[in-house]
């Protein structure tokens, strides 16, 4: 790869990075501590929502996150041919 694209290759990944990390962190403390008496009012499983997502639930987004991130550097990887 050129330099310019190594670099773009990294920002581009860089930038997922930051989403991917923002949205979970929006979910796990919004959900979990912010939003968790609204949330409350909600049961899943027999669980409140707001102690489940505390409890349980970004875990689970943060499996779903990495999925997503495999997926988005797959796309990344075979756009600038470093793919295997």
């Amino acid at each position: 790869m050129e330099k310019n694209d190594l670099r773009q290759y990294w920002h581009t990944n860089l930038k997922y990075l930051a989403i991917l990390l923002t949205i979970w962190f929006v979910v796990s403390y919004g959900a979990g501590i912010l939003w968790a008496d609204t949330l409350n009012n909600i049961r899943l499983g027999g669980f409140k929502l707001g102690f489940w997502f505390a409890q349980q639930g970004s875990i689970y987004f943060f499996v779903v996150l990495i999925y997503v991130y495999v997926l988005l550097m797959n796309r990344l990887d075979r756009k600038y041919g470093v793919d295997d």
